[in-house]
């Protein structure tokens, strides 16, 4: 094992997560974050040279569409509903001064 995590960097750790842990629990994580940390190194050895880097693991198209009017300009029909009508819009009374 390349990688040693020291008591006080699982201490600091566990107040960041606020976790109390016992000292066998934090024994347990100091090897699993030292295990991690190898794995990681590991892979950095791997040639990735051509690779290239993804942002999703699914290819992803564009969910954006085309605005299309599909109702066309009801505006008449709808302005018949409002209590008062001013320039083509909506005139609501006022809710504060």
């Amino acid at each position: 094992m390349a990688n040693v995590i020291s008591d006080e960097t699982i201490e600091y750790v566990g107040i960041l997560a606020k976790l109390d842990l016992s000292d066998d629990e934090k024994e347990q994580a100091k090897k699993d974050l030292e295990e991690m940390l190898d794995y990681i190194d590991e892979l950095s050895e791997l040639d990735t040279t051509g690779v290239e880097p993804m942002s999703h693991v699914f290819p992803v198209n564009n969910v954006f569409r085309e605005d299309v009017v599909v109702n066309g300009d009801d505006s008449d029909n709808i302005l018949k509903n409002a209590p008062e009508e001013k320039d083509n819009m909506f005139l609501v009374p006022k809710t504060f001064d």
